[in-house]
């Protein structure tokens, strides 16, 4: 039997009642640069046998992050993850578990989901956090409109700091429901006048800390320049192992924190599946998308667990939702949350205390290096260098030599002109021969650049 059993004729009437005439024109939003000219150079058909041979061959073309010295992160960070994590999420009553639809009977997917809001706010310095989002990046689009609702104002101003791809998505999102985002020029090095920038035209101010390159943003004038404004302070945090030892953004005054929880208990896993953290006040709850899970008893009672909130367009009327995020990433928000707990909080804590020194080691070895130049003045676990021509080429000599270097901010940002700036993150899976390497290639491919 074929796959996709259909007859040319049932598809003509599919198409017809869609609205088009071809399946080209389902494609027709999309950007033109986007789709290809021709199918892919791959076999129409194979064996089962073939197609994994050819596949495995592939694969062995890849530099896995395991195998060299890696100091990429620009978003998604990689960390050691406890073998029991992935013992404890295997288990058939957690890998099977998908999404609390029958709250009643789901009590043990309801008690995984509020240990984990406990947890991210309690990371966060929030007062209510909900079961998860897809990702960070949409987390933050989701922040954005959640603010519209809450002030009744369309604009959001968004720091040059904000990860481009965050940025990217809040922007597609705003685009779709006609709201203003005004996206600041990426700012290397933190010196952006935000406060100057806050008006009561707003409806939030988006700042990430550490941000996109690295820097730690004091997040009290801001908040306080916002709440006399009436404008919500939206803080991201793409590496939440550094909320283990900066200060949370709900001390420092924040309204909303979204971020991205890939670094505790999750892979890089080649970009996902990953899981979006949001927490925000209680005073906001009823404005928060997703859903929210609960703690209670029943008749006898006993304790259990309910699904307190769920603002989706599933469950309610389209227009009264707050959301249409369809899931709650509940297998990687389980990971999160078991690694979160063999950590505790003073784990959590050392764990932190050991990247931010990692870090510290390869800059103080870095500042003796001709040729580059370390623009922060503040990071957690990474940084942004300044080196000599082309930090893309140079990161392409680097993995020649077998040193996974970093991300060259051209590729996340490729007409910002700066070409000549690398991210660089030093966490706990990096050793003193790791970061001694690093140096050295660094230097050699520095000094050969040189004397060409």
């Amino acid at each position: 039997m074929r796959y996709l059993p259909l007859s040319d004729q049932e598809r003509a009437d599919m198409l017809l009642r869609i609205g088009v005439e071809t399946v080209d024109g389902l494609y027709a939003d999309a950007p033109r640069d986007a789709l290809l000219a021709k199918p892919l150079d791959l076999p129409l058909r194979r064996t089962e046998l073939e197609v994994e041979r050819r596949l495995s061959a592939l694969a062995k073309r890849n530099v896995a992050a395991g195998d060299v010295p890696f100091f990429v992160g620009a978003g998604a960070y990689k960390h050691h993850v406890p073998a029991s994590v992935d013992h404890l999420i295997q288990r058939s009553e957690f890998l099977t578990s998908y999404t609390p639809y029958q709250p009643e009977i789901s009590q043990g997917t309801l008690q995984v989901l509020f240990e984990f809001q406990t947890q991210v706010a309690n990371l966060t310095g929030m007062e209510v956090a909900n079961a998860s989002m897809y990702d960070g990046s949409t987390a933050t689009a989701e922040a954005i409109l959640m603010a519209h609702r809450v002030t009744r104002r369309r604009k959001a101003l968004v720091s040059g700091g904000l990860h481009p791809h965050y940025a990217e998505t809040a922007r597609t999102l705003s685009d779709m429901a006609e709201d203003e985002i005004v996206l600041l020029p990426p700012d290397p090095l933190a010196t952006e006048d935000l406060i100057g920038l806050i008006d009561e035209s707003l409806s939030c101010l988006v700042v990430q800390s550490p941000d996109f390159f690295g820097n730690l943003r004091d997040l009290r004038p801001l908040a306080e320049a916002c709440r006399a404004r009436g404008v919500l302070l939206i803080a991201v945090v793409t590496e939440a192992l550094s909320l283990g030892l900066i200060e949370s953004p709900g001390a420092m005054g924040a309204d909303i924190v979204v971020g991205e929880g890939q670094s505790i208990g999750n892979g890089l896993n080649f970009g996902g599946p990953y899981l979006g953290l949001f927490a925000t006040r209680e005073k906001y709850l009823r404005q928060t998308p997703g859903r929210l899970c609960g703690q209670t008893h029943d008749a006898k009672g006993r304790r259990g667990f309910v699904l307190t909130l769920s603002t989706r367009e599933q469950h309610i009327r389209r227009e009264k939702a707050t959301s249409n995020i369809c899931t709650n990433s509940g297998l990687c928000a389980l990971a999160f949350s078991i690694h979160l707990t063999l950590l505790g909080e003073k784990g959590l804590r050392e764990l932190a205390l050991i990247n931010h020194a990692n870090a510290v080691a390869l800059v103080e070895a870095l500042e003796k290096t001709p040729g580059v130049e370390v623009l922060n003045r503040s990071f957690f676990n990474e940084f942004t260098l300044q080196v000599k021509g082309s930090a893309a080429q140079l990161v392409e000599r680097m993995a020649a030599r077998g040193v996974l270097a970093g991300v060259p901010v051209s590729r996340l940002l490729p007409k910002a002109g700066l070409d000549d700036l690398l991210l660089v993150a030093s966490s706990e899976v990096n050793t003193n021969e790791d970061r001694a390497t690093f140096v050295a290639a660094l230097r050699e491919e520095l000094s050969l650049g040189a004397g060409a």
